[in-house]
C-alpha cells in the first residue's frame, strides 16, 4: 500500500479557494485515501470507495455543518 500511496495522484477540492487547510483525496485500485496538505507525511486515512461515497453524500446534504 505504501508504494501505491508514494505514486498516487492527489486530488484538492476546486472548492478549496487557495486555503491551506486543505484534505487532498486519491483514487487508488481499491480504496480511496485522503491526507492533510500540511502533514503529507503522516498518517492517511484510508476507506472503501463506498464508504467515501457515503461520507461525500453525508457532507453535501449538510450532516456535518454543526460539528
Amino acid at each position: 500500500m505504501n508504494d501505491e500511496l508514494e505514486s498516487a495522484v492527489w486530488f484538492i477540492s476546486s472548492r478549496s479557494n487557495g486555503q491551506a487547510d486543505r484534505v487532498e483525496v486519491a483514487f487508488l485500485a481499491d480504496v480511496v485515501a485522503t491526507r492533510d496538505t500540511k502533514g503529507r507525511e503522516r498518517a492517511t486515512l484510508v476507506c472503501a470507495p463506498q464508504q467515501w461515497q457515503a461520507f461525500v453524500t453525508s457532507a453535501a446534504e449538510g450532516h456535518f455543518d454543526n460539528m
